[in-house]
């Protein structure tokens, strides 16, 4: 029987292994969304690193959206860090690919910044349905099953082989919902080059493997 040390010192290395993913996919995010933007044609209006105005002060910001911090520094400020991690990692049920397969969650949430988690919820399923032969809902929620049916595809075929299986599957996925979105809205053509520079393959699939769970 493992020692109580043992076992907290693997309860230490997956708290940490977990911290690190989620900073990581929220560095990723920052890279791609940069700082201030107030674009005509963005329907979102004044953003700073991808948060908009609304969500801003739907969580209490009540600034100027160009001072909006990134990260907190009291546990009562609003933050992008704060948002980002309450609404486009917990709350679609997205935090066991933190230590499950964090390649996986920086695609889940970069595409979730960008598109909307339910859309990223989608895609996630549908991949694992296409790629990995499971047999889930795609109901755009992110539970228990589509985590074991991600388990099982990484069983099968292997941690890596799975994870850049399901990436590449993801990414033609949101590179069609771009184009798609260009084709029933014009005035979007503008941001396309932007969409497939940053968010297509941006994901580093030598990272994968690299989960602690």
């Amino acid at each position: 029987m493992p020692s109580p040390i043992a076992n907290l010192s693997r309860n230490q290395k997956v708290a940490g292994g977990i911290l690190a993913a989620i900073a990581a996919a929220l560095a990723g995010v920052y890279v791609n969304e940069g700082g201030y933007a107030d674009h005509p044609n963005d329907r979102g209006g004044k953003t700073m690193y991808g948060i908009t105005e609304k969500v801003a002060r739907e969580e209490g910001y009540r600034g100027d959206m160009r001072y909006f911090p990134k990260h907190c520094t009291t546990p009562a400020m609003v933050c992008a860090d704060q948002i980002y991690t309450e609404r486009y990692i917990e709350d679609p049920g997205f935090m066991p690919f933190a230590s499950i397969e964090p390649a996986i969650l920086d695609e889940i949430v970069d595409t979730g910044v960008v598109s909307g988690p339910s859309v990223s919820s989608q895609f996630l399923q549908a991949s694992l349905n296409s790629v990995c032969d499971a047999d889930i809902v795609v109901d755009k929620r992110v539970g228990p099953r589509t985590v074991a049916a991600y388990q099982s595809c990484q069983r099968r075929y292997g941690r890596i082989s799975a994870c850049i299986s399901m990436l590449n599957s993801m990414d033609a996925m949101q590179e069609r919902f771009f184009r798609g979105i260009v084709a029933r809205r014009p005035s979007q053509k503008v941001f396309l080059n932007g969409w497939l520079r940053l968010r297509i393959g941006n994901v580093d699939r030598r990272k994968c493997g690299k989960g602690v769970a």
